[in-house]
Order: structure tokens, then C-alpha cells, then sequence
């Protein structure tokens, strides 16, 4: 189980070492630094720590407020290393979850995060209908003034709600987007997500657009959750076995109980071509490329 330290100083700190000497004697065999402040969005040594971890390593931290900015932000960054079957611990806090203990405090966590955003909208509510009452003109007077202070808070909120709602559903979603883009054009990731069943509980799945998941994904990157790289432009689209591997190994992991011959169906649907340029696909060959896809261990991380 590789340990993969994460140490973060602000701009005006000197240097990392303090966190890096902690992180080396806990055991971290590569130790990613991040020089900047926690509130600053863009994070490229976080990125890349994300993008390193692998299936069964664990990402630590001398304390959560060197990962997050946030509760929403920290429980993002776990959700995404979830997804990747990998882990957290946080060396001064009582989250490791690679132990039940540390699992429960993070159900905590997350019970908390979702009381906070309960009590800002029911307060918000009984504060319009309290301003109703006392005959009071909507709207906040700083915005209608030009305040440009006003106006950028009320943008952060928004960004901030926005990135708290796509983030309860990333790990429907962000694992197959990872794993089709940039190879695959944002209808086709749509195509796939969109075929998925019910999430947990039985609770309904997001149905998605291109521009809806293109923006969850610029949410992400923004958050340095996520490479820059799945934005970028998919190549032309052309019968390849790399690219039809990867779009496979993508639809299996979205709907791990499909049959071969659904997923050639819905590849059909698609208007994909088979290796060989055909438009039928055999369960066979459907079953050579999820072959191929296990051996290159596209399918490893589906199961959480």
C-alpha cells in the first residue's frame, strides 16, 4: 500500500521541509509540493498527485487544512480517490479510510457538510419570507449599487453551490470521463453516462448534455481536482482498437452488468464501427476488447 505525501505551503511560508520531514517519516515513498495559498483555485501539484495515485495507495497529508480549502473541497478530493480505489489519512486529524474508524469519521464529515448547506437554504428562506413580511424590496442593495465586492461574493456563492452539486454525483461520472476523454468527443462520454442505472439507493442518475459535462469538468479542473488534459480537443474520429478499447473499457465501467451483446448494441447505437469497419458487432468481438481492457487494467478501478 504506497504512501503518496501531499505537503502544501502558502506564499509567504519558506519552504515545505517541515511538512516533507513529517511525510518521509510516515512512510511516503514520493512527495508532491505545492507552493501558494489554500485559497487559490488552481493547484497543479495537487492534480498531479490525483492523476499518480493508483489503485490501493493512500494520499497523506500532515493536516486537512494543507489539502482543502473547504469541507466540500476535502470531501471532493476523497470522492475522487474513492473512485480510483484509493485512500486518504491525514497524519493529524482521525481520517484514514483505510480503516472502518476513519471511514465513519468521514461519513461524519460528510453528514456535516450536508446539515451546513440545509441551514443556508432554510435560513435563506426564512429571511425572504421574514424581509416579505416587513414589506421590504428583494434583492441585496450593494448589488443594485454596483458593489463590486457584493457582486464578486455572490459569484463565489454560486460557484460554490454549483461545485458542492456536481460533486454529490462525481463518482458516477468523473471515473468514465477520465477514462474516454480526450480520446473520445464529449457526445459519445454523454452517450455512456447517460445509459448508466440508478446510483446508489436506487437514487436517479444525472441526465447529462456536452455543455453540462464539459462544464463539470471546467468546475473540477478550476478546483485542480482534475488534469487540463480532458478538456482538450478529441481527435478525429476514426476506427482505432486503442480508442475502441478505451470507449469499451468506458461503457462496462458505467454499466458493469451489461451483457456483450448489449454493449454491442449499444455501440451500434453509437455508430461505431467494428475493428475491421463493420457495422454489427459479434459479442465476440466485443469480449477480445474488454480482454484487451483487462489486461491494461482499464476495468481495475470499478470496483470500489
Amino acid at each position: 500500500m504506497p504512501l503518496i505525501g501531499y505537503a502544501r505551503v502558502s506564499t509567504e511560508d519558506q519552504v515545505t521541509d517541515a511538512q516533507t520531514d513529517v511525510l518521509k517519516a510516515a512512510g511516503c515513498v514520493e512527495i508532491f509540493r505545492e507552493h501558494m495559498s489554500g485559497a487559490k483555485a488552481s493547484r497543479p501539484e495537487l492534480a498531479k498527485a490525483l492523476a499518480r495515485v493508483r489503485r490501493g495507495d493512500v494520499l497523506v497529508v500532515v493536516r486537512l487544512d494543507r489539502l482543502a480549502r473547504s469541507l466540500s473541497h476535502l470531501l471532493a478530493v476523497i470522492a475522487e480517490l474513492d473512485a480510483k480505489g484509493a485512500h486518504f489519512k491525514s497524519l493529524a486529524d482521525p481520517i484514514d479510510t483505510t480503516t472502518p474508524q476513519g471511514r465513519f469519521a468521514l461519513q461524519v464529515l460528510g453528514a456535516v457538510a450536508e446539515l451546513e448547506r440545509a441551514l443556508i437554504r432554510e435560513r435563506t428562506k426564512d429571511g425572504l419570507r421574514a424581509a416579505k413580511k416587513r414589506g421590504r424590496i428583494g434583492g441585496n442593495p450593494k448589488l443594485r449599487a454596483g458593489d463590486r465586492d457584493a457582486i464578486q461574493r455572490i459569484v463565489d456563492a454560486k460557484a460554490a453551490n454549483y461545485f458542492a452539486r456536481v460533486n454529490r454525483t462525481a463518482e458516477h461520472w468523473l471515473p468514465v470521463v477520465r477514462q474516454m476523454r480526450p480520446d473520445h468527443r464529449w457526445q459519445d462520454v454523454v452517450r455512456v453516462l447517460n445509459a448508466k442505472r440508478d446510483g446508489a439507493n436506487g437514487a436517479p442518475l444525472p441526465q447529462w448534455t456536452a455543455e453540462r459535462l464539459k462544464r463539470a469538468v471546467k468546475c473540477f479542473v478550476a478546483e485542480g481536482l482534475i488534469e487540463p488534459r480532458l478538456l482538450h480537443q478529441a481527435a478525429s474520429r476514426k476506427v482505432s482498437s486503442e480508442r475502441l478499447v478505451t470507449l469499451v473499457a468506458g461503457i462496462k465501467r458505467a454499466n458493469p452488468d451489461l451483457t456483450l451483446a448489449q454493449i454491442g448494441a449499444q455501440l451500434e447505437a453509437m455508430y461505431e464501427r467494428t475493428p475491421r469497419g463493420g457495422t454489427r458487432w459479434a459479442p465476440s468481438s466485443v469480449k477480445s476488447l474488454l480482454d484487451r481492457a483487462e489486461k491494461l487494467r482499464l476495468l481495475a478501478a470499478e470496483t470500489l
